[in-house]
């Protein structure tokens, strides 16, 4: 046989294995082809967030529980001691805390309702500003105070002995921390709050009632023996 003839059979021998090797199993499936995969948002290769950061999310944070600012009415008659300041047509206030001492006094408290200047002696008027210093027995709503009876001033009034509720004791708490819970409070400006002081080791608070709640919310906040709430309107006994 020539070498021309041998060639020829072995490429025909070739072609046949080749397509031997193509067929296979002729009953088989043909292989499926393969997805290429789509990015969706959750494996979008653009988002660099992390699922599991909470700072990541998407949802709106959730707004701040507001501390509680209605304060509690007295049940029975209250006495206060205080200035009652008047400016211009609007109601009175009883200013129980700190005066400005300025002619006309700057002062500012809970609203009177109900106030007469006729059943009050003393007061005083200047720059479209009346005012006087009294102790006045009335009711406390919680928002507003009314007399009960006509007011008398302080010039004029024995005082009534109330319980110091420092009587006795010594804070324990330090100088440094006392100081910076009372810029705190300060700071917050809760209502009903007159003023706030450190003394005897303690942060003193005046407010302008308290019928016990207040003191247990302090209590709650910093902790027993930290916060002397004192009350500016008292129990009439």
């Amino acid at each position: 046989m020539t070498r021309s003839a041998w060639m020829g059979i072995a490429a025909l021998t070739a072609v046949v294995l080749s397509a031997c090797a193509t067929l296979g199993n002729p009953g088989a499936p043909a292989p499926e082809p393969v997805a290429e995969p789509v990015a969706t948002s959750a494996t979008d290769p653009s988002d660099s967030s992390d699922p599991s950061d909470p700072s990541d999310s998407t949802d709106p944070p959730l707004p701040p529980t507001p501390a509680p600012s209605a304060l509690p009415a007295a049940e029975g008659a209250v006495l206060g001691q205080g200035t009652v300041l008047q400016a211009g047509d609007g109601l009175p206030q009883f200013c129980l805390g700190a005066v400005a001492e300025s002619y006309p006094p700057q002062c500012s408290g809970p609203e009177i309702l109900g106030w007469d200047w006729g059943l009050a002696e003393q007061e005083e008027t200047a720059s479209g500003v009346t005012w006087g210093t009294y102790a006045v027995t009335g009711t406390w709503d919680g928002v507003m105070f009314t007399p009960t009876a006509a007011p008398i001033p302080l010039s004029l009034y024995d005082a009534m002995p109330f319980e110091d509720p420092l009587a006795g004791r010594q804070g324990t708490t330090s100088r440094q921390e006392l100081d910076r819970l009372q810029q705190e409070i300060v700071d917050q400006d809760r209502a009903g709050v007159l003023e706030v002081w450190v003394e005897q080791g303690f942060v003193n608070v005046r407010v302008v009632y308290d019928d016990g709640s207040l003191q247990q919310r302090m209590d709650d906040d910093y902790g027993t023996d930290v916060v002397v709430v004192r009350s500016a309107l008292h129990p009439v006994t």
